[in-house]
């Protein structure tokens, strides 16, 4: 990736798609299992669009940010860090975490938050082949019955909903759509 890469793939119309970015995370957030489209930027590989999209809209100069695996390429430094001013930090340190479910183990290494400050805690942004709603059973603040959501693992999730108030929090992104699960929410194998 050369410099002038690094400055192509932002918002084109930076206000109007992040509030609608910001908008859509909220959403998944607040109901665990729902999967959205999300879209509006246009990172390089391996970050996919959603990732990108989620990157744009949540990372700032304040926000230290871990790239794991195959996402810790230069490309994608230089963009994160033209784009929203990140600094990239190692797993410990992290506020956000870029990376699959694979790359980023093991997610002990991720700040958890303190009972005093429970939102210093990480979120990971979990790149995957697909999201679908099925899967693991998903029931907690935010899902009226119940809800599904294709999960990489189920132990790592209840181990950490174990931790509530504190763990970690996770997007998951595939292609063009996200989904989220707070630490709040209850992960059961079906």
């Amino acid at each position: 990736m050369t410099a002038v890469d690094a400055l192509a793939g932002g918002f084109a119309d930076p206000p109007l798609e992040a509030a609608r970015a910001f908008r859509a995370l909220l959403d998944v957030m607040a109901r665990p299992g729902r999967i959205a489209d999300l879209g509006g930027a246009v990172p390089p590989a391996p970050l996919s669009v959603a990732a990108g999209t989620v990157a744009l809209t949540l990372l700032d100069g304040t926000t230290p940010v871990h790239l794991a695996g195959a996402h810790d390429v230069a490309a994608v430094r230089e963009w994160i860090t033209f784009h929203t001013g990140a600094p990239l930090v190692g797993a410990e340190a992290a506020m956000f975490a870029i990376g699959t479910w694979e790359a980023l183990q093991p997610v002990g290494r991720f700040a958890i938050g303190t009972p005093e400050y429970p939102d210093r805690a990480c979120t990971l942004i979990v790149e995957r082949a697909e999201l679908l709603a099925e899967g693991a059973r998903l029931t907690g603040p935010g899902i009226r019955d119940h809800a599904h959501l294709s999960l990489p693992e189920v132990a790592a999730f209840r181990a950490n909903r174990a931790l509530f108030p504190l763990g970690f929090d996770c997007v998951f992104t595939a292609g063009g759509r996200v989904a989220a699960l707070p630490r709040s929410t209850i992960v059961e194998d079906v």
